[in-house]
This record gives structure tokens, sequence and C-alpha cells, in this order.
């Protein structure tokens, strides 16, 4: 009897992507191929059910922040799956990162008298807000630590003869200076000048006899 060969992988009864193949090749073998899919799923005998998901992939296709969806798996197709931003369920691209906005700012975590700035609001872009102090010091992804000495100030807060003590400086704190008498130390003012009182009679500037 003649050798009769018939590969049915010739008629490429495979799926698209599917790696056909046929362990024998004689006619008295037919229908003994298979389909193989490229995540490894075989079927004998008939095209392969291949299921791809595409949001299972490493690197994953949306970034953080956002929800990935393959409707159609089962079906094998590719560039179908959606990106949906988590903040805003409104905002959905097809075959690719969405474009989803997330300004820091918004949570206002920069300190009383800072000012926050966020320069990239996409979602990829976490923790590179800065908060500016009002005397110019930046820190980065954090509260800033302003240094304000409300002794310092122009005109000064408290008045002629007096000393100004400012104890909290780094904590930005305001209104918590304090002022003290040069003559009499005993007498002290938070947040603005003390009434020093000094009589100059004390030091008996007057000649004797004479009434000060």
């Amino acid at each position: 009897p003649a050798r009769c060969v018939k590969d049915e992988c010739d008629a490429t009864p495979c799926g698209t992507g599917q790696t056909c193949n046929d362990p024998n090749t004689g006619l008295k073998n037919l229908n003994d191929f298979t389909c193989t899919c490229t995540n490894g799923v075989v079927a004998t005998g008939t095209s392969a059910t291949c299921e791809i998901d595409e949001c299972a992939k490493t690197p994953a296709p949306c970034p953080m922040g956002q929800t990935c969806n393959d409707p159609n798996k089962a079906k094998n197709k590719q560039h179908d799956f959606t990106c949906t931003c988590d903040a805003d369920t409104t905002i959905v691209k097809v075959d690719g990162p969405a474009r989803c906005v997330k300004d820091e700012c918004d949570a206002t975590p920069c300190g009383t008298g800072q000012t926050c700035n966020d320069p990239n609001t996409g979602l990829k872009n976490q923790n590179d807000y800065t908060c500016t102090c009002p005397n110019g010091v930046v820190a980065t992804g954090t509260s800033a630590t302003c240094e304000i000495d409300e002794c310092a100030k122009t005109p000064a807060p408290c008045g002629t003869g007096q000393t100004c003590n400012d104890p909290n400086k780094a904590k930005s704190s305001q209104h918590d200076f304090t002022c003290t008498c040069d003559a009499d130390t005993t007498v002290v003012k938070i947040d603005g000048p003390a009434r020093c009182v000094k009589d100059e009679c004390d030091a008996t500037p007057c000649g004797t006899g004479q009434t000060c």
C-alpha cells in the first residue's frame, strides 16, 4: 500500500494566535490534531478556546489607582481591555491607561500658613507635592517645617526697653511670643507689648533737699 500523508494543520484549523500540531499525518489518523493557546490551554480536534486576560499581564496595563477590565477573555481578543479611574468612574480609556487626575493638595497636606503645589496631578505621580513656608523653606512630600520668628518682624512687636522671645519658631506657632520688661523681668506679657513702669526717682537723681 502507498504511504499517504496528510497534515491536517495545512488547513489552518486553529484560531488566531494558536499553534497547530498534527502528531500523525497518515490518512488513517484524522482529526487527531491539537490546537494550543499561547497561554498553554490545549483542545483536541477543534479550535481551542483561549482565554487571555490582558489585565493579568505583568506589568499591569493600567497604572496604580485604575481598575482594569477585559470583557472578552474567552474570545481571545487583544487590546480591548479598559482602564477606569477609581476616583472618577466616568473616565474610561480603551487599550491603554486612563488619564486620571488627582491633585494631592486637595487633601490639604501642608501645615497652617503653608502653600501646597502638586506639579504632576496624574495618579502615577504620588507624593511629589511640595509645601512652601512663607519664608521660602520648601519640603517635598510632607508638611514643611517653617520657622517663623515673630520677634524678627518689622515693626518690632515689643515696646522700647522690652525683650522679645518667641519660644516656638520651629512649630510655626503664631502669637505666642512674650515681651519682658528690661527694668523689671517679672512683668511679662504674651502676644503684645508689656506695660512696663519705671519710676526714675528711684535712682535719686535730684540733689540734697530736692523733691523728685
